[in-house]
């Protein structure tokens, strides 16, 4: 899925109406595995002047960068950071590791050429789905409207959930932010 998606649906999932804390730990977990993509690929391509085709063709696939995917993406990480944050009784942590997990547990089956490592350290094996998110030679068009769908619920909890005018404004700039790479995944990668 799509960032954004994520966001939506883990901060709807775990984020709490007048708990700060806990809705930002729970927007923050809902993005963390994506925290190191991001910074790579930006870094490359918007300081070093790195070509974004080949920061994707081929930095994304090398072995030093899915090391650090492996990291984030690690549902043993998270697991164990969990368990952590349930010994310590952190709600503000529960929902950061929890949107964290529910990010891996929505990516794990939606990722063919583009999987990562999801049981780092334990192993290194990559669950190489026959579904995609985007990919529509790996049914990525029936996925990206379902993805679409589910942010949409998530935007709408979300949206009755959180009323101020700022709460929202950030809801609807983030639901603007998952359909603009829907619609590109759908007519630009066919």
């Amino acid at each position: 899925m799509n960032t954004p998606a994520h966001l939506l649906i883990g901060t709807a999932a775990f984020g709490k109406a007048g708990a700060k804390s806990i809705t930002a730990g729970a927007a923050f977990g809902a993005i963390a595995p994506d925290l190191s993509l991001y910074l790579l690929a930006g870094t490359s391509i918007f300081l070093l002047g790195i070509p974004a085709e080949t920061v994707f063709g081929e930095y994304y696939f090398s072995d030093a960068w899915q090391s650090i995917f492996a990291v984030d993406n690690s549902f043993v990480v998270w697991g164990v950071l969990l368990i952590l944050a349930l010994l310590l009784r952190q709600p503000w942590a529960i929902a950061l590791t929890a949107a964290a997990l529910l990010h891996l547990c929505l990516d794990f089956p939606l990722h063919n050429d583009d999987a990562r490592p999801h049981f780092w350290p334990v192993t290194d094996w990559v669950f190489v789905s026959p579904v995609s998110y985007w990919d529509v030679d790996h049914y990525g068009a029936l996925m990206v409207p379902v993805g679409v769908v589910a942010s949409g619920v998530a935007a709408v909890i979300l949206w009755r959930r959180y009323r101020s005018v700022v709460g929202r404004g950030l809801i609807a700039v983030v639901a603007l932010a998952e359909l603009v790479p829907a619609f590109m995944w759908l007519t630009m990668f066919r």
